[in-house]
């Protein structure tokens, strides 16, 4: 039985694509064998050790830090966030673990933070990825007492007689029950148990601060004792709404934007009764005939990072200058590490407008053949100086650039008699329509036909 549309379907959404030597070594396989694979590549943990060094834990305050020793320091963050970033996208590039980087992902934009200290980023970042397929409770505790959390979201400066709800709101709002399942004054009683959370500005770890707790009786979600930070969590998982707010948000991420509240229903129920267990709810969702419907595939807009990271695992790119990735994620929208706000980024269709579209359409063959989409037969032999500046233009490109992708690697994966349509076929989610069919059916080389593939609109679809 071939598979291979399926298993295409799946490897673009529980990963970043598949390749075409992978699919044809998987497409007789069933789908219960790929998604049991895809588990089993993404069972290792390859932390990321990109920041050695916590640049924050200076004996001196920064109000006492000279010109010159603040202009050092700021520059050192900045070459930890590079240094960081291209790890990260190196990592996701590369990794065998594609199912693990998927939802580190997820949680990197779902507990949305942004704090200039790299150092607490990367270690928040591995706690994502530790948990990424193990129990969202734990994971949820363990990002909560983290430097970067506390930090961003104020709980440092939350303690008795002067609460702050900051960490409070977003916990209940956007990491657990969603808007509209507690009330103010929830948020007011949760405050007050979160007191004395905060960690060692010494070393970075977390600790509990018994003389800032608010240690009198509160009222929560209807319950009422002398609650800490941890009967607040408990409280919240108990309740279902969180499975339901968490499943809706997987749903869009891997299924469709449009949620489907029966299919939701039953993430749910796999999700609560599993004890909130990660991997049981995602191997429910794949080996569910409705997510190989015809309406769930090609559906989704690529985030800006799965556009690349795409192109960097399809072609082999390598990047001599990893700037230039950080260029693209700055123009397109998305910086690993530097969500816009508390709610993260909103993704789907917002990733899109007519400017980004354009941009988009222009990176492969920026990356892929020095920025030219291959004129061959559009120019007149005379026109010489078209051709001289195209050359021009391509020089400045591979200065600027400097990224080289794999061709030969990438065509000897391609069996010799697969047609140009059947390559677009391979290359592009959403069936193929007449434009597409008439483009890649034109005379040229494979090179050119591929480049013209990934420069269609189509390529932003998962």
């Amino acid at each position: 039985m071939n598979n291979s549309k399926n298993i295409k379907h799946l490897y673009a959404r529980a990963g970043f694509g598949i390749r075409f030597e992978d699919l044809h070594d998987h497409q007789n396989w069933s789908i219960r064998k790929s998604v049991k694979k895809l588990f089993q590549a993404s069972e290792k943990i390859e932390p990321l050790k990109a920041v050695t060094e916590n640049i924050d834990l200076r004996p001196k305050p920064a109000a006492e830090l000279t010109e010159d020793q603040k202009r050092a320091l700021n520059q050192e963050r900045n070459q930890q966030e590079k240094a960081l970033n291209d790890a990260w996208v190196k990592q996701l590039s590369t990794t065998g673990a594609q199912l693990r980087e998927k939802m580190t992902l997820f949680w990197h934009n779902h507990f949305s933070c942004n704090v200039g200290n790299f150092y607490y980023q990367q270690e928040l970042n591995n706690i994502e990825r530790a948990n990424a397929l193990g129990n969202f409770k734990t994971l949820l505790m363990q990002v909560s007492q983290t430097p970067a959390m506390l930090q961003f979201l104020n709980n440092q400066q939350n303690q008795k007689n002067h609460p702050n709800e900051n960490f409070a709101r977003e916990l209940m709002e956007l990491f657990t029950l969603g808007r509209g399942h507690y009330t103010e004054q929830d948020v007011k009683e949760s405050a007050r148990s979160f007191t004395g959370w905060a960690y060692n500005g010494k070393d970075g770890t977390y600790k509990f601060n018994n003389g800032t707790h608010d240690t009198g009786v509160k009222t929560f979600l209807g319950q009422t004792a002398n609650f800490c930070g941890e009967d607040i969590m408990n409280i919240i998982t108990s309740n279902k709404q969180t499975a339901v707010f968490i499943c809706t948000k997987l749903y869009k991420y891997f299924v469709n934007e449009v949620p489907d509240d029966i299919h939701i229903g039953q993430m749910a129920d796999v999700f609560y009764k599993e004890n909130y267990e990660i991997t049981p709810l995602l191997k429910f969702v794949f080996l569910s005939d409705w997510f190989y419907d015809e309406k769930n595939i090609g559906n989704l807009v690529k985030s800006p990072v799965e556009f690349l990271v795409g192109l960097n695992r399809q072609f082999y790119i390598n990047y001599q200058n990893p700037d230039v990735l950080m260029q693209f994620q700055r123009t397109l929208g998305q910086v690993l590490f530097r969500p816009p706000n508390v709610a993260g980024w909103p993704g789907g269709r917002s990733w899109i407008d007519s400017s980004s579209l354009m941009y988009r359409m222009k990176i492969p063959s920026t990356i892929l053949n020095a920025g030219v989409i291959d004129f061959t037969g559009k120019a007149t032999p005379e026109d010489e100086a078209y051709l001289a500046s195209q050359r021009k233009q391509q020089l400045n490109v591979i200065k600027r650039v400097q990224a080289t992708p794999d061709w030969d690697k990438f065509l000897k994966d391609i069996p010799k008699d697969t047609t140009h349509e059947d390559i677009a076929r391979f290359m592009l989610e959403p069936d193929l329509n007449k434009t597409v069919i008439d483009e890649v059916n034109r005379p040229g080389d494979i090179k050119s036909v591929i480049i013209e593939i990934v420069s269609t609109p189509e390529y932003q679809l998962c």
